[in-house]
C-alpha cells in the first residue's frame, strides 16, 4: 500500500480543504484584528474578542456534549443526528 505525502489524510481534498480553514482561521485571528485598530476602530476589538471567545468555547462545548452523548467520533455523531 502506497504512504499519502500529506500526512494522515486519505484524501487531497480533505487536505487542501484543511489548508484553506487554517489559514482562513489566522487572517480572522491576526489580520482583521490588525487593520481594524489601524483605521481607527480598535474600540471595536472590546467586543471582537468578547464574542469570538464566547462564540468559541460555547462551539467546544457542544461539540464535545455530543460526541459523548452518541459515543462516536466526530463524522459519526453528525451522521447521528442527521
Amino acid at each position: 500500500m502506497e504512504k499519502h505525502k500529506n500526512g494522515s489524510f486519505t484524501s487531497s481534498i480533505g487536505f487542501v480543504l484543511a489548508c484553506v480553514g487554517s489559514a482562513v482561521g489566522l487572517g480572522n485571528i491576526w489580520m482583521f484584528p490588525t487593520r481594524v485598530s489601524l483605521y481607527g476602530g480598535g474600540s471595536f476589538l472590546i467586543p471582537y474578542i468578547f464574542f469570538v471567545a464566547l462564540i468559541g468555547f460555547t462551539g467546544v462545548i457542544a461539540e464535545m456534549s455530543f460526541g459523548r452523548a452518541t459515543r462516536f467520533g466526530p463524522v459519526d455523531a453528525f451522521g447521528c443526528a442527521c
